[in-house]
């Protein structure tokens, strides 16, 4: 098992950046394919970006494809995403996940708690 907890989140103006960051705990990091995903007010849960175990795969959602970059440390036990050219749709709750096997954008096992991006215009 993995526990996962985000942080970096906060209030930040159109166009501007952040980098939101995810410690594992447990000693198996290194298996697990790694996620974010957001939900914004009123919409369902969407998948962000996710990287390899390796950190040599990495899959993006079109809308974010360009201006986030997701990242891991295996040593640290940490996955980040660096957000830049942040966008007023940006403005979601941000979820760290994990999950065996696949790079890709379902079928995750765990969660963190989220952390909050509000992107103002």
């Amino acid at each position: 098992q993995v526990q996962l907890v985000e942080s970096g989140g906060g209030l930040v103006q159109a166009g501007g950046s952040l980098r939101l960051s995810c410690a594992a705990s447990g000693r198996t990091f290194r298996r697990y394919a790694m996620g974010w995903f957001r939900q914004a007010p009123g919409k369902e849960r969407e998948f962000v970006a996710a990287i390899s175990w390796s950190g040599g795969t990495t899959y993006y959602a079109d809308s974010v494809k360009g201006r986030f970059t997701i990242s891991r440390d295996n040593a640290k036990k940490t996955v980040y995403m660096q957000m830049n050219s942040l966008k007023p749709d940006d403005t979601a709750v941000y979820y760290c996940a994990a999950r065996e096997g696949s790079t890709t954008n379902e079928g995750y096992d765990y969660w963190g708690q989220g952390t909050q991006v509000t992107v103002s215009s």
